[in-house]
């Protein structure tokens, strides 16, 4: 498909408020997560990933989801999600009134021990536990870590990426993002695998959450809407990393991404001007927060 081709709009899934942040050393305060989130909302996000419904002890960062939940501006343009990892998180989520609920799991079956504590298997049993227990009104997304490969394992086979995405639609969860959680995907391998996915018959809302770490992630997403993928993950700043795989770093920037796609005229919804207000107010809490974008952003002001 050439350039010309490319889709007139995609979705930009906002993941820096929950992935971002959850590795940072120094808590934020939960008003300022609160006030950083409502700024995201007002750029035009229809769907941000607030925060995880984790044990506090894994995550300590996100201790206060609940807290971040009740504080947020309310709107029926933006939908709230929250990763959850079993029957309790999802219980709390449901008490703080998360819109989208976000299961996990890998196509590594080391990672997902090490990750969640549990085989696959035992993972897809609670999928179907929690899926029992869905609340009226929640909607749900699935992530599949490590499907472009592990540190543990190396290269993931295809055809346990297409077993795991069949087992997910059997559940009921039509909505599935393929997640290069080491940040080793070629632009080659990413379209290569969206087509045999697609090939094999999986009929989902397919997403692409591609971390940066070896500098290939807005490659990726160019070959991923060459095949036919339409929605993608980032986060501000640049922030993330999984703390369960080691080497990974943060993932692909928002405001790279998006101002990568408006000057190819691929809509997004999204406001630039205010994008970089809120990279701003980011970027006065953490420091680290510095893409590509706001370099050159930085630059245009001398």
């Amino acid at each position: 498909m050439p350039f010309s081709a490319l889709p007139r709009r995609v979705e930009i899934v906002e993941v820096g408020p929950r992935d971002g942040w959850q590795n940072l050393p120094d808590f934020i305060a939960t008003n300022r997560k609160i006030a950083l989130v409502n700024s995201l909302a007002g750029c035009g996000f229809r769907e941000i990933e607030v925060s995880s419904f984790v044990s506090p002890r894994a995550i300590p960062q996100l201790r206060d989801a609940a807290a971040v939940f009740a504080g947020l501006q309310r709107s029926p343009a933006v939908t709230f999600a929250a990763l959850v990892p079993n029957e309790r998180g999802l219980a709390q989520a449901a008490a703080a009134g998360v819109d989208k609920a976000v299961f996990f799991i890998s196509a590594s079956e080391t990672h997902n021990r090490e990750n969640l504590g549990r085989s696959i298997g035992e993972s897809l049993a609670d999928f179907a536990a929690m899926m029992a227990r869905l609340p009226a009104g929640m909607a749900v997304r699935a992530s599949i870590s490590n499907v472009f490969g592990c540190p543990f394992e190396g290269e993931v086979p295809i055809e346990r990426v297409i077993w795991l995405l069949g087992k997910l639609r059997g559940l009921g969860i039509e909505e599935i993002t393929l997640c290069d959680t080491w940040g080793v995907a070629t632009p080659s391998q990413v379209y290569r695998v969206v087509c045999q996915v697609r090939d094999a018959g999986a009929e989902v809302d397919l997403g692409l959450h591609l971390h940066d770490t070896c500098g290939r992630a807005l490659a990726g997403v160019m070959a991923g809407m060459q095949a036919g993928i339409r929605r993608f993950d980032a986060a501000l700043g640049g922030l993330g990393g999984c703390p369960f795989a080691p080497g990974a770093a943060g993932n692909l920037a928002t405001e790279d991404l998006a101002a990568c796609l408006a000057a190819m005229d691929v809509a997004t919804g999204i406001d630039l001007a205010a994008l970089r207000r809120t990279l701003d107010e980011l970027r006065q809490v953490v420091p680290a927060a510095a893409s590509h974008m706001a370099a050159f952003w930085d630059g245009c002001r001398h």
